[in-house]
């Protein structure tokens, strides 16, 4: 259901990648294989490339041990 890219929905970030990030973090934390998913690997890499997304990640937050 992902459209060509480089977002989930297309040429604009949407809440299907501000909801995407976090899966796929999640997914890394896990050590699930992603290896099948080279496209929503492509759109995470790309929004992680982006200042909103990077200091959203759970290692930036003040709290973080």
């Amino acid at each position: 259901m992902m459209k060509p890219g480089p977002y989930a929905c297309g040429a604009r970030v949407s809440l299907a990648d501000i909801y995407l990030v976090p899966q796929v973090y999640n997914a890394r934390r896990l050590k699930v294989p992603l290896d099948r998913f080279p496209k929503i690997v492509a759109v995470d890499a790309t929004c992680l490339k982006l200042p909103a997304f990077d200091k959203a990640r759970p290692e930036n937050q003040p709290d973080a041990e």
